[in-house]
């Protein structure tokens, strides 16, 4: 029996003969479903002693909770990989994931002890790329939905009502598109978004290559937001980026903006957001994900103005294969070379 071990939380729909094929090296250990106390449970009692790799599926928070300090302090030391199904990670604690069983390592010469650094503690990987195409597709979506008021009608003919108060909207063609954060998705948004006739515009935090930006200009964060009119949101959440977008910043925008999320609720101040659209600031907005998913504030939820789906954007067979398949090749890639394959930029630094 193999003396190395891989934890799957949650389940594998679309790989699992891939995972299965693990077996041949890695002994698989699964928790399907399940509370978060008995998690922590078979963690105290030494049931994971063996494993070095954990498989979180895009499921997996239902079942144990966000990896926080309570969490990741009863993994066993052994663990030194989370493999992660999806591009964003903050269910992830990562400074503490990253600092968890980190010692020092010390060599000994003739009369000394020398420090020579640290042995950090478990690395983790997401899955990006796999993500970018059916994202963009919902994010394009979405904002020809925001801009045509596509709400109003949808609802009417439902009630027998044919085109109910449906007004006139607006083309994309001509328009600019403001996107924070220009990595794999915002490049893909642009890359649609040219084909309507749009300029493009982004603010990162670092300027990409020309190559990269293929014509699309760089702002600063204040252009950003009082040029664009349409602004879409397409970075990680963190720390520092929750509520990016509050009052402060809906207030320097054009009158009539148009706002696209399909990265993560917790980037924008919500209420501040029905605020802005209730005066007027925002003429619309497409939302693919909220803060306190599956709640959504009720503000939106009543609004004309805002085009709603239930956080879908990576929700095609093809993409959830895609993820799963990254997510075992960055297993193997721990096991056989002891390297990710997508490591989190956090970490990468």
């Amino acid at each position: 029996m193999p003396s190395q071990a891989a934890l799957l939380i949650g389940e594998i729909t679309h790989a699992r003969p891939e995972w299965e094929q693990l077996s041949s090296t890695l002994t698989l250990k699964e928790f399907p479903s399940g509370t978060r106390e008995q998690f922590l449970a078979n963690c105290k009692n030494g049931e994971y002693d063996d494993v070095v790799v954990i498989y979180r599926s895009n499921t997996s928070t239902k079942y144990t909770g966000r990896f926080d300090k309570e969490l990741v302090s009863v993994l066993p030391r052994s663990v030194k990989y989370i493999v992660h199904n999806g591009a964003g990670y903050d269910n992830i604690d990562v400074p503490v994931v990253t600092e968890a069983g980190a010692s020092l390592l010390l060599l000994h010469s003739t009369r000394q002890w020398l420090l020579t650094g640290w042995l950090k503690g478990i690395a983790v990987s997401s899955t990006p790329v796999a993500v970018n195409n059916a994202t963009a597709d919902v994010g394009i979506f979405l904002m020809i939905g925001a801009l045509r008021h596509a709400h109003i009608p949808l609802t009417a003919i439902r009630a027998g009502q044919w085109g109910g108060k449906s007004g006139l909207g607006h083309d994309p063609k001509g328009k600019v598109l403001g996107i924070l954060g220009m990595g794999g998705i915002g490049r893909e948004m642009a890359h649609r978004a040219k084909a309507f006739g749009m300029t493009i515009q982004y603010h990162n935090r670092t300027r990409l290559s020309p190559e990269l930006e293929d014509g699309a200009k760089y702002v600063s964060f204040e252009e950003l937001l009082s040029t664009s009119d349409v602004f879409s949101l397409n970075l990680a959440l963190n720390p520092s980026t929750r509520h990016i977008i509050g009052a402060n910043e809906l207030a320097k925008m054009k009158d009539g903006v148009v706002i696209v999320n399909t990265a993560r609720g917790a980037l924008i101040d919500e209420k501040a957001l029905v605020a802005a659209i209730e005066s007027g600031k925002v003429g619309s907005a497409g939302l693919d994900v909220y803060e306190n998913e599956p709640q959504v504030e009720e503000g939106l939820l009543k609004s004309d103005k805002v085009f709603l789906l239930p956080h879908i954007g990576t929700a095609t067979f093809e993409t959830q294969k895609e993820m799963e398949l990254l997510v075992l090749e960055n297993l193997r890639s721990a096991v056989e070379k002891g390297e990710l394959v997508t490591q989190i930029p956090e970490q990468k630094k």
